[in-house]
């Protein structure tokens, strides 16, 4: 069942700690249209279907990125379609619709998203141990 526009879009405010709920709509419009762009199939179907309406058809935008775009070039990419956006508000903008995005999509769902997209996604999605789970994402630590 998908999160009613409301709710999505009052997490957003809420998380992105925006002044009004047109800045916390102008990042979902933004950073659902990246992340669309970079998903596809079963998986991009079954995310729009999880959220509002207006959000799964800007995700289902038939753009497909000509690149994956890293975490960096992601959050870079956000900040030049936000009118005034800087690469630190952009980090914001991302990190408060990708995390509730996440909320909406759950666990099994974000986990196959991360597999669609170059790592560090999960740190985007605000769940820093998604990845691990993912092929061919190695994190480093002491060996001991």
């Amino acid at each position: 069942m998908s999160m009613r526009w409301e709710a999505f879009l009052a997490y957003v405010q809420e998380r992105g700690e925006y002044a009004t709920p047109q800045e916390a709509e102008r990042a979902a419009r933004v950073v659902l249209a990246l992340l669309g762009a970079h998903l596809v199939g079963e998986e991009r179907a079954e995310l729009a279907a999880r959220l509002p309406e207006t959000y799964a058809l800007i995700l289902l935008n038939p753009l497909q990125a000509a690149e994956p775009l890293d975490p960096d070039r992601f959050v870079r990419a956000t900040a030049a379609w936000i009118e005034g956006a800087t690469e630190e508000t952009a980090k914001w903008d991302v990190g408060a619709v990708l995390s509730v995005t996440a909320d909406a999509a759950g666990d099994d769902l974000l986990q196959r998203l991360l597999l669609q997209l170059p790592p560090g996604y999960d740190l985007l999605f605000g769940h820093p141990e998604g990845a691990e789970a993912g092929q061919g994402v190695a994190h480093a630590g002491p060996t001991g």
